[in-house]
């Protein structure tokens, strides 16, 4: 090993044995956090990557491949209460053929893998109902896919065909949703999970299809859509409406010198509208015409009679009984304007805005010019009957005077949370660090000593080889730190004896520093003496 590196852990050793009980326990401490930290990113990255398996399983699967894994000496992991399988990421696409090959899982909706156990001698009925029954598989396996989704179950109702136009019903769906717990699913994916069941069934509309999660909260209604019921799409327009009239009335009178209520009237109806209008094109020719005309000629006498009271037969008035009978028949062009309606749920029959202003804000305003700025931010239309109702009221400033220090101690306590957070930060980092910097300190330190008390010996061989007479080795010159050369007493020449040259150097030591001198004079009479 080279002498540098044997050095510094001697110094090392030296440096740790000289720590106090005080010392000794933060260095501890900090060698431990730094070796568990160590071990734990150590684990954490020799730790495999999970991939799931299979999601979505039944117990009896579950058990099945968890059976099978255990015999192939798989690592493996459950969550979603074992119906999700996790195995390291360069297993998964072994393990899942393996298990397609056990026919693993079995416990599934099926899907359109049900027609193919269909016979020739399925009936009619069979057929429909398998038919059916794939389709709700897969819908549901589609579904259960989405992020959020635990399971789903899809049941549709699909009526039977017939030729009666009048009596044909519409298909609809009803889509059961389970959610992994913490989840609620958005409005973004309640509609995706409407047109998406509405796409797949011919003539199904998206008003037909029912959304209920696991805590029976209706998400989709038939005949009201993926936005909700009624009153929800009235708490929804009167949110919206609210928030636009308080924003225009804050920049107006100032935050605080206003309140808006609004109330909307919303139909639960919807309904199908069919129109049709006949116009006639002007100056537009006939698309056909055609005339008939009859010409008679004959005799007087010859001439039919009329039947009088009794049915009997009066003979006519003389005449030559001739006749002429034209009739016309024309087709003209006619315009026809067919138009259909679709007048969904949610429409709004009447709204009111009621607007109360504080009357030290509303000293200068306009009233009128006021109310006709929150007619037109609210949308009201008089000829449905909406009223806007704005008055000057004297606001009670007990309430606001309590929310005012409510917010001003919310915002003192999120302050001190956040001081707190910020001094346990620094008392962390000052806990890790200061072990660290004193430890470097003490190390340091140790060093210096070692460096002084390596040049005091060497001094102290110096000087001894001087009064011995004996020649100095070069590394123990040069070891030393450079000092500043101070002129000697005397100006030795090179033909002075080497008595006068010692003794010369002698002066030069004790001129520099006498104590050292003397402690090393002293120490060489004890030397000799010893001998």
């Amino acid at each position: 090993m080279p002498t540098q590196v044997t050095s510094a852990f001697r110094r090392l050793g030296i440096a740790i044995r000289e720590f106090t009980i005080a010392q000794r326990t933060i260095a501890l401490i900090g060698v431990a956090v730094l070796v568990l930290g160590i071990a734990g990113l150590s684990v954490w990255l020799a730790k495999p990557t999970y991939t799931p398996l299979f999601s979505g399983l039944e117990g009896a699967d579950a058990n099945s491949i968890v059976e099978q894994l255990r015999t192939d000496s798989i690592p493996y992991e459950l969550s979603d209460g074992g119906a999700t399988i996790m195995v390291p990421e360069e297993f998964v696409y072994d393990q899942r053929l393996k298990s397609a090959a056990a026919g693993l899982p079995s416990s599934s909706t099926g899907g359109y893998s049900l027609l193919d156990d269909m016979g020739v001698t399925s009936s009619e009925f069979q057929q429909s109902v398998t038919y059916k029954r794939a389709l709700e598989g897969e819908l549901a396996a589609t579904i259960s896919a989405m992020k959020g989704v635990q399971t789903a179950s899809v049941r549709l109702a699909i009526p039977e065909e017939t030729v009666f136009v009048a009596t044909k019903a519409e298909p609809t769906a009803s889509v059961f949703v389970e959610t992994k717990n913490g989840v609620t699913l958005t409005a973004e994916q309640v509609q995706a999970i409407v047109h998406l069941t509405s796409a797949s069934i011919d003539g199904m509309k998206t008003t037909n299809v029912a959304v209920i999660d696991s805590k029976g909260t209706v998400l989709s209604a038939v005949g009201v859509g993926a936005t909700g019921t009624s009153d929800k799409q009235a708490a929804d327009y009167e949110e919206r409406v609210q928030g636009a009239v308080q924003a225009m009335l804050d920049q107006v009178v100032g935050p605080g010198n206003a309140t808006v209520v609004v109330a909307a009237d919303m139909s639960y109806e919807s309904a199908q509208r069919t129109e049709e209008t006949f116009t006639a094109p002007d100056e537009a020719l006939a698309l056909s015409e055609s005339i008939d005309t009859n010409n008679y000629s004959g005799a007087g006498e010859n001439a039919a009679g009329v039947l009088g009271p009794d049915n009997i037969a009066v003979p006519a008035e003389d005449g030559d009984g001739a006749y002429t009978s034209e009739s016309t028949t024309r087709n003209n062009a006619v315009n026809k304007v067919t138009e259909q309606r679709s007048i969904p749920s949610g429409s709004i029959n009447r709204q009111t805005v009621s607007v109360a202003l504080n009357e030290e804000a509303a000293a200068d305003l306009n009233i009128g010019d006021l109310t006709t700025l929150v007619s037109t931010a609210a949308g009201i239309n008089p000829a449905r009957g909406d009223e806007v109702a704005v008055e000057v009221v004297s606001f009670n400033k007990v309430g606001a005077q309590e929310a005012a220090k409510a917010i001003a101690a919310a915002e003192e306590a999120a302050a001190a949370e956040r001081f707190a957070a910020i001094l346990r930060t620094v008392i962390i980092t000052i806990g890790i660090v200061l072990p660290i910097i004193i430890s470097l300190f003490l190390v340091g330190r140790r060093s210096r000593r070692q460096s002084r008390e390596q040049l005091e010996l060497d001094e102290l061989a110096e000087h001894r080889a001087i009064l011995n007479g004996a020649t100095v080795p070069i590394s123990m010159v040069a070891t030393p730190a450079p000092r500043p050369i101070e002129p000697m007493t005397e100006v030795l020449t090179a033909d002075a004896p080497d008595s006068d040259r010692r003794r010369a150097e002698i002066d030069a030591l004790a001129g520099k520093d006498p104590a050292r001198t003397a402690e090393f004079l002293r120490s060489l009479m004890d030397d000799r003496q010893n001998a």
